[in-house]
């Protein structure tokens, strides 16, 4: 079996000005991807070649077996999206956005209502069917986004900025649907802007920057790679940090120092490694 997605070499220019130059990655089925990167780094340019709303410059980009530019349809029939912008029809009810969806992918009854019933349960959705959906508070609405993505049975899920602008606890609500929905089998890309949703998440992680794939793996190999210890100083209002290969390496060096204030050790974290490769912070 090959990957689920493929990109090499591709290339996205807008009126002469490239914005995705290079990328090259595969992921494979049943694999969790979080694809990290600072604004304007190329993700959503990325996330729409591969979802057949853009067309790659050069390049060759498959999904589900399926080349973006020459089989769109198919592309789509094997894929769900949920976008960071809530793109449920508002006025109609929790099943009618459900029911356009599934006429739209043209699932017939009584396949379609058994899978919008199946869908609806599984987010916990179901007591608000007849609901409008500006009625439902935001994480609703997310799960309704999920529901409505799923309900074509796609093998492979993009998501972008799932839990933005979530409170705390439903976003770990939806890190367990995410999480199990992998764990049946779903092949998931993830957008992100929260590093510890992507380290508790993702199988493997992927950084771009400037439009380029600059480094992927999991969070244990890529903090082999750049330093499993941090030293982290305050100066005055300034924070400066340092990786060392490993925590012990990383309190050794502390315990020479001749001032210890405002310097203190820790393991490092993804998003440590993500500023070291890309000079910033997600925002």
């Amino acid at each position: 079996m090959g990957p689920a997605i493929s990109l090499q070499d591709v290339r996205k220019v807008y009126d002469r000005v490239p914005v995705v130059e290079g990328l090259s990655f595969a992921i494979q089925p049943g694999e969790m991807f979080g694809l990290l990167g600072p604004n304007g780094a190329g993700k959503s340019t990325t996330i729409r070649m591969l979802i057949a709303l853009t067309r790659p410059s050069q390049g060759l980009v498959e999904v589900a077996g399926f080349d973006v530019t020459r089989h769109p349809a198919r592309v789509k029939a094997n894929i769900g999206v949920v976008l960071q912008q809530t793109s449920v029809d508002t006025e109609l009810t929790v099943w009618e956005n459900m029911e356009f969806h599934g006429r739209m992918h043209h699932i017939p009854n009584p396949r379609r209502r058994k899978a919008i019933s199946q869908w609806l349960e599984y987010v916990q959705l179901e007591d608000r069917r007849d609901s409008l959906v500006k009625t439902l508070s935001g994480g609703m609405k997310r799960r309704l986004q999920i529901a409505r993505a799923l309900l074509h049975d796609p093998s492979i899920l993009f998501m972008d900025e799932p839990t933005v602008g979530l409170d705390p606890q439903t976003r770990l609500r939806l890190w367990e649907i995410v999480r199990d929905l992998n764990g049946n089998g779903k092949t998931i890309l993830l957008t992100t802007h929260y590093m510890e949703e992507a380290a508790f998440l993702c199988d493997r992680i992927g950084i771009m920057d400037a439009g380029k794939f600059i480094e992927s793996g999991t969070l244990a190999e890529l903090r082999q790679k750049y330093g499993e210890g941090l030293i982290v100083k305050q100066t005055a209002d300034r924070l400066t940090s340092e990786l060392f290969p490993t925590l012990e390496a990383a309190s050794q060096h502390l315990d020479s120092l001749p001032d210890r204030t405002g310097v203190m050790c820790r393991p490092s974290n993804l998003e440590d490694i993500f500023v070291e490769l890309t000079g910033r912070r997600l925002d």
